[in-house]
């Protein structure tokens, strides 16, 4: 019996620049607060009857191995008979720890999960610990462009020439802008779980911000900064998402069931679509796999009110906007900032798209469809359409 999936909630804890807020906490500790916080703020879910948990992340060993789902689980006093699984979609794990545990749902072999992610590169550094295959490179399978992000990047300033680094700059300077004026108004705080968190020179403490923003970016500033992966490049550190710690998760359920329970309803999922492209050029993964969302929900681009597009990269959203025709400026999109301002602690950051959505809804009801979308490692892009269930009419 199919049943609608619904987003009945979801949290974050703060995010830190890898290894500096976060530094001498465990990856698991992160993602167990994380999960107390969504179930405290929800008690009237009985951890019990929850189905499963799905926690993704992009390196499975260490503090973040063990099958984080079920370790996470236990850790966070989950009971036993409650199982666990792990998913590693790199950037994208979320969003699949998201779609693995829906796909249940809506079949009616679940009735309500718990899905998230969480990634500790201060930990864990990106590319730590992995053997790719020397034939990748010998076959040329891939080039050795494939195999660093930022290299994929450039690759995608080289195919489309007229999304120039100023336009790149403005962008990301936009995205701290709007996160600065989102924090203004406590928009962002209302879904951050506190982590205590503990330094050799000022002891314990309590995180309960984003550390990785800069809202004094100027946009000489940005015009200054290296290019790291290419000489004369484009790709700096200020238009591209940094090296993060943290972690987010999500409540799941079919609509019945959240209807039974009296739980809010915050997103209704309509269908999601993962895609590939040339592994260099992973960064235009959003494009093929939004494409083919839209079919299968049979919408068009147009009927899209709201955006949530990770900025892994700055060029990697302007190859988005730029080929469904919306300007670079457009307030649909990332409407309170994004990961170039907050940070994209890989596995986690997928529910923290599904959070930014969920609260635009709420203060746009004459929208009626959002996305989240991303990019991911190795040539692939992951999209959800989602219905917004305050929707009143009156726009798209």
């Amino acid at each position: 019996m199919d049943q609608r999936v619904v987003l009945v909630d979801a949290v974050r804890t703060p995010f830190g620049k890898a290894g500096s807020l976060y530094a001498g906490v465990r990856a698991d500790d992160i993602i167990v607060r994380a999960m107390r916080g969504l179930l405290e703020r929800n008690p009237t879910v009985d951890p019990a009857t929850l189905d499963d948990v799905a926690i993704a992340a992009a390196t499975q060993y260490g503090d973040q191995g063990m099958n984080i789902g079920r370790s996470a689980s236990l850790l966070a006093g989950i009971p036993n008979s409650v199982p666990g699984y792990s998913v590693d979609r790199w950037c994208a794990g979320a969003l699949t720890a998201v779609t693995t545990i829906s796909g249940a749902i809506s079949m009616g072999a679940y009735d309500i999960a718990l899905a998230g992610g969480v990634e500790h590169m201060g930990n864990h550094p990106m590319g730590e610990g992995m053997d790719p295959n020397p034939r990748y490179l010998a076959e040329k399978i891939v080039d050795t462009d494939a195999l660093q992000m930022g290299a994929t990047a450039e690759r995608l300033h080289d195919l489309f020439p007229h999304l120039t680094k100023e336009r790149a700059d403005r962008y990301a300077l936009a995205s701290q802008q709007k996160t600065a004026a989102a924090y203004g108004k406590g928009e962002i705080q209302r879904d951050l779980i506190p982590v205590a968190v503990r330094t050799p020179e000022l002891g314990w403490g309590i995180a309960s911000v984003d550390e990785p923003p800069r809202p004094t970016t100027t946009l000489e500033a940005l015009a200054a900064l290296k290019t790291p992966f290419r000489a004369a490049g484009r790709v700096t550190a200020g238009n591209a998402a940094g090296l993060n710690d943290g972690a987010a998760i999500s409540l799941l359920s079919s609509e019945s069931k959240a209807l039974e329970l009296g739980l809010p309803i915050k997103a209704k999922m309509v269908t999601f679509a993962f895609a590939g492209v040339q592994p260099e050029i992973m960064g235009f993964g959003p494009v093929p796999s939004t494409e083919k969302a839209l079919a299968k929900a049979g919408l068009k681009i147009e009927d899209i009110g709201l955006f949530e597009v990770n900025e892994a990269f700055a060029i990697q959203v302007l190859s988005f906007l730029d080929h469904f025709g919306i300007a670079d400026d457009d307030p649909r999109v990332n409407i309170y900032g994004g990961a170039i301002a907050v940070g994209h602690p890989l596995a986690s950051s997928g529910v923290r798209l599904m959070i930014n959505l969920a609260r635009g809804f709420e203060s746009h009801p004459e929208v009626r469809y959002g996305i989240t979308t991303m990019c991911i490692g190795l040539g692939m892009g992951g999209t959800i359409i989602w219905e917004n269930p305050h929707y009143v009419g009156g726009s798209k």
